[in-house]
């Protein structure tokens, strides 16, 4: 029996709760999450003003219908507080931490959930950025075995993660991608989805399509993004090609034979295939459906 896939999360793009227009122009895009955000893209004088806008606009007729996720500034600051009540509020599908060090800072936003009896469908997203919580995926992760601890997601913050380290997030990331590699390890160890970094020059979409299909290589499960024209080259990247489906269809379609249904490995195409090439292509197939589905 397959698991059930997890939500499509190929394009999700930042919405700066701060950009009146751009709030507007949201539900029209086809990104399969938004994250509106009240930290980073919200310059300080801005906050107060940016969450408000952000509870009306939730609240109002121009809603997205796609996956909706809330990124505040931290807990521990000035504002974190006010701006966990507010998305709680607006019944987003997954708050954002920022800057998380380690698991106190996601059992601290559940805890603070639950004092607020948010439903345990509202889950919580870390911001893998800093030094400290890439020294502490491990038991970061674990907490993703965890329901109650409500964590789903893994986001990976390059910019700040240069910015901290000092490391270079050159055009083909080549000093970042060991530390990206240890995210998916560690997202999948935590049976956690796990997305990619932005990528900063949203004009070059060429480039950008590569650092998708090299994020998708890399086991991601989609891209953030900070401009809507990177949402089609993202969709694109990460969804299976007809080649991939018909691969998959093959292998189902050849276990699925009577003289196959009992044996852990055949012979198929000239190359052996066992029982887990069967529940990849299976979890493959699940992905292409929900990507029709989310299309038609």
């Amino acid at each position: 029996m397959q698991d059930m896939p997890s939500p499509l999360r190929r394009s999700v793009l930042y919405v700066p709760a701060s950009n009146e227009k751009a709030l507007a122009k949201c539900a029209s895009l086809d990104c399969d999450a938004v994250v509106f955000d009240l930290e980073d893209a919200v310059a300080p004088e801005q906050k107060v003003a940016a969450r408000e806008r952000l509870r009306d606009f939730l609240a109002g007729d121009g809603r997205p219908g796609c996956e909706i996720v809330v990124r505040i500034n931290a807990l521990a600051g000035d504002w974190g507080t006010e701006d966990l009540l507010a998305a709680r509020a607006a019944r987003p599908d997954g708050i954002l931490l920022p800057k998380i060090d380690g698991p106190k800072d996601i059992l601290d936003a559940d805890a603070a959930l639950d004092e607020m009896d948010a439903p345990r469908a509202l889950k919580l997203w870390a911001m893998i950025e800093t030094p400290r919580a890439m020294l502490n995926l491990g038991p970061i992760v674990e907490l993703g075995q965890n329901p109650a601890a409500r964590l789903a997601c893994l986001v990976a913050g390059t910019n700040d993660l240069a910015k901290e380290t000092g490391i270079s997030l050159s055009p083909d990331r080549r000093h970042m991608a060991p530390f990206l590699l240890q995210m998916v390890m560690a997202g999948r160890a935590g049976n956690l989805a796990v997305l990619d970094g932005v990528s900063n020059d949203f004009r070059d979409l060429d480039a950008f399509g590569q650092a998708c299909l090299e994020a998708r290589a890399m086991g991601f499960d989609g891209k953030t993004l900070i401009h809507p024209a990177q949402i089609g080259p993202a969709n694109a990247a990460f969804a299976p090609s007809r080649g991939d489906v018909a691969e998959a269809r093959a292998v189902v379609d050849a276990f699925a034979l009577p003289e196959n249904q009992g044996r852990g490995a055949i012979s198929l195409g000239g190359r052996m295939v066992e029982r887990l090439h069967l529940d990849m292509a299976q979890t493959l197939l699940a992905r292409a459906r929900a990507i029709e589905e989310r299309e038609q």
